[in-house]
């Protein structure tokens, strides 16, 4: 029977544990051997909320990056004088969610003092208390330049426990070497001469939301359960012929990039990112002609972390318009800062009028930010969908 791997929190709590015992660094990487592997070097960086340090989870991708070094935030740490502990663990959103679940539940630190996710799921951590409140008071960047669109929601209306990292698009997308043509439309996928090398994103919301809209279901409106079915069923139906190989989390894009898929359901910055990396366009990227997607990562910090006070200053500092403006060079998301588009004229101008990163209102009215859910919902609505997977 395969092993399975021991979560990344846990894997810190027995590190610091082993600390206090005395136990080195080299023996208690000796002891977990090859299964503890990243994560357990990950796990000896530190454990628990310490004063003047900070652990910071996100997905990859997703800041500036030269080499392996972080430039803005290697900034934040000289002026702030505060450690950050930047560690890319999240691939999967409910992936990420069961790992650190059980003790979030409990009260317990769950191994980050700040974390990076969408909408929806942010929506289930602030409904189960699992967040801290920000001091807004202690935040001017963030009172300054929060754009409006990403001001207000209906599970934080005034934006106390959630405030947004980046934006951006649910998409479509394609190997250029593969497909010399382009696609315009979910359709397009479904074509027999993609057989076998569709790939969809494994988050319900995007992919399913752009599947709704190709049957004229706005993705915001009221919609229920006959709307996803509906949806679900033309998903099932390529699954099961082939057309479609699996639903995949940020594997995709280096399925794309490598011609093991050549069409897929992505994020748009995803692909700007591969493509910078290889120094030329080796991917396409589209907002389906009936209509696409607006989504937000959002920070948050979870209980009981006794970070808050760092967490804010970091948050306040990434709202400073020219670091917005140079994490959005990189990552090419849509920037949530107020003025990082005029700081970006200094920065790149090529990308000053780029709408995937500032986007227009003509965008913004067919790529709407899909409604929210009940936790009820969106429970029942990943399981029926990550369900295809296994038929």
């Amino acid at each position: 029977m395969r092993r399975r791997p021991i979560p990344e929190p846990v894997l810190r709590e027995i590190a610091e544990k082993a600390a206090a015992a005395g136990l080195s660094r080299r023996a208690f990487l000796g002891l977990l051997g090859a299964a503890g592997g990243a994560a357990a070097l990950a796990a000896c960086t530190g454990s628990g909320s310490q004063a003047g340090r900070l652990r910071w989870g996100n997905w990859d991708y997703y800041i500036d990056t030269v080499g392996t070094k972080h430039p803005t935030l290697e900034q934040f740490e000289k002026e702030s004088g505060i450690k950050v502990s930047y560690l890319t663990d999240i691939g999967d959103t409910d992936e990420f969610f069961g790992k650190v679940r059980g003790r979030l539940a409990a009260g317990q630190d769950c191994g980050y003092d700040l974390v990076c996710l969408n909408d929806w799921m942010a929506e289930r951590w602030v409904r189960q208390g699992y967040t801290q409140a920000f001091d807004r008071q202690v935040m001017p960047n963030v009172n300054k330049n929060l754009l409006p669109m990403f001001a207000s929601a209906s599970y934080d209306v005034d934006r106390t426990h959630t405030i947004a990292w980046q934006g951006g698009y649910g998409g479509i997308a394609w190997n250029k070497e593969m497909v010399p043509e382009g696609i315009k439309s979910i359709s397009d996928m479904w074509d027999p001469k993609f057989h076998g090398h569709v790939e969809l994103f494994n988050e319900f919301v995007t992919t399913v939301s752009l599947v709704m809209w190709e049957q004229g279901t706005d993705p915001s409106s009221s919609w229920g359960d006959d709307e996803f079915n509906t949806a679900l069923d033309v998903i099932n139906k390529h699954i099961k012929s082939g057309q479609v190989v699996q639903l995949s989390d940020n594997a995709i894009m280096e399925h794309l990039s490598n011609g093991d898929a050549w069409v897929g359901v992505v994020y748009s910055g995803d692909v700007a990112q591969v493509n910078d990396d290889a120094g030329k366009e080796i991917l396409g990227f589209a907002i389906p002609e009936a209509g696409g997607t607006t989504w937000a990562d959002h920070f948050m910090v979870p209980k009981p972390s006794g970070a808050i006070e760092e967490a804010q200053k970091l948050v306040d500092f990434y709202y400073d318009p020219v670091v917005a403006a140079t994490v959005a060079a990189y990552v090419q998301y849509i920037t949530p800062v107020n003025g990082a588009q005029e700081a970006m004229e200094q920065i790149d101008p090529d990308l000053v009028d780029d709408p995937l990163i500032f986007p227009t209102e003509e965008i913004l009215k067919t790529c709407p930010l899909v409604r929210g859910f009940s936790m009820e919902e969106y429970s029942k609505y990943t399981e029926q969908f990550l369900a295809l997977n296994q038929t």
